[in-house]
């Protein structure tokens, strides 16, 4: 699930996002890596919440679509359910999202 906050070009306020999977879909750490952050694993893990969810929420410029995927601690890729899908250079998809 994805959840945007408008952001503005014209005021150069950043759009958040926010990245959430439920934890039935990955039941082990996880992070969100993609464009916005250099595919570095390490940027933007999600954090294990009450309702049954992991999350974390991200600022990215918006008027600009972002390629981005879920990777899990044992080195799965994950792509989110709700997103659009592109093929990549490496004979697979990634997700996208747009700020």
């Amino acid at each position: 699930m994805i959840k945007r906050s408008n952001g503005s070009t014209t005021s150069g306020r950043p759009t958040k996002v926010t990245f959430a999977l439920p934890t039935s879909d990955c039941d082990q750490p996880v992070s969100v890596v993609g464009e916005f952050n250099g595919w570095d694993p390490l940027a933007h893990p999600l954090k294990k919440r009450s309702n049954g969810t992991r999350s974390v929420s991200v600022e990215l410029e918006p008027g600009r679509s972002y390629r981005f995927k879920y990777l899990a601690d044992d080195g799965s890729w994950l792509v989110d359910p709700d997103a659009d899908l592109v093929g990549n250079d490496y004979a697979g998809v990634d997700s996208i999202v747009a700020a």
